[in-house]
């Protein structure tokens, strides 16, 4: 999971890792599918078997290269398949059969089209006499997925599979990465074809810049020096593109602040002392502050998302604009760029470090000690904090802080969605590329379970912690037993504060306090406010562990915190579920309400902050 075990992005995998040309040979089609996904490298493929892809099932079994993980839900095999792929830099691979097999694959695609996450989806389809007649788990999946995918593919002629396969695996990886869907009728399965490798390709329209145009970087640099309160706001583009090295030696040149975002968390240590921490609706006040009252931005691998931005006419009102992205349609999409660079950011960055030495060089160096003097400011007066729980109850970021501190920066974490989230990304401390994954732009609850299955499935030798809520844990938990069954021993703290947390955060806020079915637990027994009591728990997330193959554990109390931590650390044979009970009301800060400015920003429940100056 190193970042330089990892292609980059603009290499072809299926290039380098076929082994040469292979002398022509007779086999199926599915021979030929499995075949072409040992030469593109791919070893682990998460998948669950029906008639239309069944072909393809008889010769997986025979293959030595690929591994096949057998998921309880399809859902389940895309998040793994994205989970891989984030951990390990390799394209992830996920298999259905057609219909409700295909569908079920429909969020996990989703989801990595918006996370550009480097997927290919390989689902079986009806026989191509029968498509278009609603035969039986027919659906088309390629109409279906057309909008949340780079591109798809259906194939009906088994001679195209090598071909589509090698392009499939070439576009997910490149460029901008994202989910590929091959889509392959159950006849052209079964035909007899002739395998060829390497395949002729055919992508006469697909050219990804790579190389940044040398006017505006020299564009960009100049107004780094000549900038008086620079930020740079980095994106997950930066991780795509393996460039955190190149960003710490920009930053380390320049001296400005460096603000990341959700799916940047890990490209640049938590712990250095130029980062401001995470901008956004529950970003840290200096983030976002810094990005409201900023002269120049550099936007690199971010797309001025709305969580980002809040609302989007009052956002940075003062800042020229340097966006720096691979995808050319990001820029200016939400925000007007002053200096566009199109270009991979691991190339951007190097050439931006040259141009910026070259200015050092001819005197030209920025004065930002003003702006370090206020950004400190803030940094001692608005910190990240929290509440204390209740006497004797547990603080749900107490647990999450905890997770981060005993089992450390070289752990590889992935959350679910709402709440825990976003305090995982507040209280865990992140120094390494690779080593945070969750759902950013789709928001897909869920996501946590099977993702960390997916990255300890491709980095066995790392220790990988979910950490979910109690409502996004029962959306996917069935994927603990393909986890016990195949030797994936994830760890998974359920913060379970008896709710859907952040809907039910919105309604205390919003809804005057009217928690319209956001409680979990409700049921015979309790009134379904006040949290259930021992034996009356449903489900009883420990019982639930060990019945799935588990070991199951609960922590309730502060006094208990570190204790059960530590022995589910010591635990490694099979996978460990610890139920956290966490005081129900607490809450998320610092806060940007939707639809309103950053201007807004509170640093808790009822604490606007004073920036004392002009601009506030």
């Amino acid at each position: 999971m190193t970042e330089q075990a990892a292609p980059h992005r603009g290499d072809n995998p299926a290039a380098h890792s076929a082994t040469g040309a292979h002398a022509a040979e007779t086999m199926t089609g599915a021979q030929s599918l499995i075949r072409s996904l040992e030469a593109v490298g791919a070893d682990t493929v998460f998948g669950i078997p029906g008639g239309a892809i069944l072909p393809a099932y008889d010769p997986l079994m025979d293959s030595t290269k690929v591994r096949h993980v057998l998921v309880r839900h399809e859902q389940g095999a895309g998040h793994a398949a994205e989970g891989y792929a984030q951990a390990t830099g390799k394209v992830g691979v996920c298999m259905a059969t057609s219909g409700p097999g295909a569908t079920n694959l429909v969020t996990p695609i989703a989801d990595a089209y918006m996370d550009s996450v480097p997927m290919v989806a390989i689902t079986g389809q009806v026989a191509s006499a029968s498509i278009g007649t609603d035969a039986f788990q027919e659906a088309d999946i390629c109409g279906i997925t057309m909008p949340i995918t780079k591109h798809n593919y259906l194939v009906t002629d088994p001679e195209e599979i090598p071909r589509v396969i090698a392009e499939a695996f070439h576009i997910a990886s490149t460029g901008r990465p994202g989910p590929v869907l091959v889509d392959i009728a159950k006849d052209a399965l079964q035909a007899k074809t002739v395998f060829r490798w390497p395949p002729e390709t055919a992508l006469p329209g697909y050219r990804p810049v790579t190389k940044p145009h040398a006017k505006q970087i020299r564009e960009a640099a100049r107004l780094m020096v000549n900038a008086k309160r620079p930020v740079l706001y980095v994106g997950g583009g930066v991780l795509k593109a393996h460039a955190t090295a190149e960003l710490r030696i920009l930053a380390e040149l320049t001296g400005a602040p460096v603000t990341t975002t959700l799916m940047a968390l890990g490209s640049f240590p938590d712990s250095h002392p130029q980062h401001l921490g995470m901008p956004g609706m529950h970003g840290t006040v200096p983030a976002v502050t810094a990005l409201q009252k900023a002269d120049v931005i550099f936007a690199l691998g971010a797309r001025f998302d709305d969580r980002v931005t809040g609302k989007l006419d009052s956002f940075a009102p003062n800042a020229k604009i340097v966006h720096a992205d691979i995808d050319p349609a990001e820029i200016g999409k939400n925000r007007a760029a002053d200096v566009p660079i199109v270009g991979d950011a691991r190339e951007v960055l190097a050439d931006l470090i040259v141009a910026v030495q070259a200015e050092h060089e001819a005197g030209h160096k920025g004065d930002y000690s003003a702006w370090w003097e206020r950004l400190n400011a803030w940094k001692t007066t608005y910190p990240l904090g929290y509440a204390a729980a209740p006497e004797g109850e547990l603080s749900p970021q107490q647990v999450i802080e905890r997770i981060g501190r005993l089992v450390g920066p070289d752990a590889i974490y992935a959350a679910g969605v709402g709440q825990h989230q976003m305090w995982a990304s507040q209280f865990i401390g992140f120094e390494k590329p690779a080593t945070w994954l969750n759902s950013g732009g789709a928001g897909t609850m869920g996501y946590a379970v099977p993702a960390a299955m997916g990255a300890k499935a491709g980095c066995p030798d790392t220790p990988v912690w979910a950490i979910d809520g109690d409502g996004c844990f029962q959306m996917t938990n069935q994927e603990l037993v393909t986890c016990a069954l195949n030797n994936i021993p994830i760890k998974v703290a359920v913060i379970n504060n008896g709710s859907l947390g952040m809907v039910r955060q919105w309604q205390t806020l919003f809804y005057n306090q009217r928690y319209s079915n956001t409680v979990l637990h409700s049921g015979p027994g309790h009134d379904g406010i006040a949290p259930p009591a021992a034996g009356t728990r449903v489900p009883d997330f420990v019982k639930l562990a060990e019945a799935m193959g588990c070991y199951g554990l609960r922590c309730e109390s502060p006094d208990q915190l570190d204790a059960v931590i530590k022995e589910a650390m010591s635990i490694n044979d099979a996978p460990v579920v610890i139920d956290f009970i966490v005081h129900q009301d607490a809450m998320v800060w610092p806060m940007v309400a939707a639809g309103t400015s950053n201007d807004e920003i509170m640093a808790a429940r009822d604490v606007r902050p004073d920036f004392g100056d002009e601009l506030d």
